[in-house]
């Protein structure tokens, strides 16, 4: 069965946290070690990519073995996968694109959706259909740490999650500009990591990662 998890819980816990991993991995046996073990190291959040075979069913599997954690499903670019998502109980539902038709199923379902955006125009779309999340992707191509920073110019109350070439280097930068948290995939999962099972590799940059989160936000309040 799977858990109910509410949009407030789920959004709460990923601007706690600031850091939603994203895994995409060539088998569902690799995904569910890689999401075994960011629970381990303490990011209980997880993005799983449609990419991945069987992905819906470790989408199930995770939700019912790991009911603390908050477990999305990735790369959806269609109503028909998002309704999919939903009954194997994705807490929250993210493409690379708008589709104000996902965003219509996020509300109907209960379910948070967290659209991607690149220019202003798909911004104000996501924006309209009342995404309190919007993900700027690809962020690193599309300038890092000043893209957000020029967004955040007309859209000072809207909440941005940077993804896309996040990595150790741009992290920090990226959430001083404004970026309320970060989507980041072999950059804090990487493949070899997963083919060895080698999980201390995967839990030191996932304290990395963490301490860049906490640091950023620390100089913002300073700030």
């Amino acid at each position: 069965m799977s858990i109910v998890m509410s949009t407030d819980t789920v959004l709460s816990r990923i601007l706690d946290i600031g850091i939603i991993p994203s895994v995409r991995t060539a088998s569902a046996e690799d995904a569910r070690f890689a999401a075994q073990t960011m629970s381990d190291a303490g990011i209980p959040i997880v993005e799983i990519t449609m990419t991945i075979p069987g992905a819906l069913d470790v989408i199930a599997d995770l939700v019912r073995r790991l009911p603390d954690m908050v477990v999305g499903a990735g790369t959806v670019l269609d109503v028909e996968t998002a309704q999919r998502s939903t009954v194997a109980g994705a807490h929250f539902i993210t493409g690379p694109g708008f589709d104000a038709r996902i965003a219509d199923l996020g509300r109907s379902a209960q379910v948070l959706v967290i659209p991607g955006a690149m220019t202003p125009t798909e911004i104000t779309a996501a924006h309209h259909a009342g995404s309190p999340l919007i993900k700027v992707f690809p962020c690193g191509s599309l300038g890092g740490a000043e893209y957000i920073r020029a967004l955040r110019g007309p859209f000072p109350n809207l909440r941005f999650v940077a993804a896309g070439g996040v990595s150790l280097q741009s992290a920090a930068d990226i959430l001083r500009a404004g970026a309320v948290a970060i989507g980041v995939g072999r950059e804090i999962i990487p493949k070899q990591a997963i083919e060895h099972r080698q999980p201390d590799w995967i839990e030191e940059l996932v304290r990395r990662f963490t301490a860049i989160v906490k640091e950023a936000r620390a100089a913002g309040a300073d700030a």
